[in-house]
């Protein structure tokens, strides 16, 4: 009998994308996918085509275990309770420990590249998650996700009609990969069957500082788009005035201090190992979501 994968998160983007490569890249039987989430009347679709739907709030730990129950391989896509420090890695932790009374033979879980050495205001969330998954004893694949070409679709289109994209990186740079390629990898890796216990970084093929970046947008868009170099606490100040929580402030400053200390610069050919293919390129990916771009 096939493996039965678990995905949490599975009415989130990411989680959507990955059944939808279990499905359709990797020919995995619906019927062998779990697909868990706080609120499972939003999975009708899923459930249309054969996948079993179940519910998992993080913040219940007795029906954690219920919904890991019978499975043999869990993804745990880290949640988004980013507002309140410490909620997110003891929702994870708890997920893990459910997972250990459950069964669950072999834990995947979606982190971010080097949490062990980041400014970033959530890495510690990620470094606690993964150690805790190392600490259960149970086979695990960790896979560090790079920073999404997908994100720069939200502050994007505003400094396209500005012709300013204020910035705190100073030189740095970051390699950018899609979140679809993210879900493929991700897939990949639990359509596997492996038994091994790995780490994989996904990362696009280069790294590229701000100037470079704004040069794409700038070529795609067919508007001009300049990079002006601010400090960590004017960026802070700017995204405060435009109505952004501050904890959404606070980890995108923290995201470019660690750009700006070159903690981002991180290529790997991880993503080439899982998957055979090569990452989409920054450029084919704003050229496909120009609409998006230049909303």
């Amino acid at each position: 009998m096939s493996e039965i994968i678990l995905v949490t998160g599975a009415a989130g983007q990411l989680g959507q994308r990955v059944i939808h490569h279990l499905i359709e890249t990797y020919k995995v039987a619906p019927g062998n996918i779990v697909a868990a989430t706080r609120s499972p009347e939003k999975l009708s679709e899923l459930e249309k085509k054969g996948v079993v739907t179940r519910k998992a709030d993080f913040d219940d730990a007795a029906g954690l275990e219920k919904a890991f129950a019978g499975v043999d391989r869990l993804l745990i896509i880290s949640t988004d309770a980013l507002d309140t420090p410490g909620k997110r890695l003891a929702q994870h932790k708890g997920a893990v420990a459910a997972a250990v009374k459950a069964g669950v033979k072999h834990i995947a879980y979606t982190s971010m590249p080097a949490p062990e050495d980041s400014l970033v205001t959530f890495a510690p969330d990620h470094l606690g998650s993964e150690n805790a998954i190392k600490a259960s004893g149970i086979a695990h694949t960790i896979i560090r996700d790079a920073w999404y070409h997908d994100n720069y679709l939200h502050g994007m289109p505003h400094n396209l009609q500005g012709g300013k994209w204020y910035s705190a990186t100073g030189d740095g740079k970051v390699s950018t990969i899609s979140r679809d390629d993210c879900a493929l990898a991700i897939a990949a890796a639990l359509a596997s069957g492996t038994s091994e216990s790995a780490t994989y970084t996904l990362t696009g093929a280069q790294s590229l500082n701000n100037r470079q970046i704004a040069a794409i947008v700038s070529e795609v868009a067919g508007k001009p788009l300049e990079v002006i170099d601010v400090n960590d606490e004017q960026l802070g100040q700017g995204m405060r005035g435009a109505g952004l929580p501050g904890f959404v402030a606070d980890m995108l400053v923290s995201a470019d201090a660690n750009t700006r200390a070159g903690k981002f610069d991180i290529v790997t050919e991880d993503f080439t190992k899982l998957t055979g293919k090569q990452p989409q390129p920054l450029k084919d990916f704003f050229v496909e979501h120009k609409a998006a771009l230049t909303a």
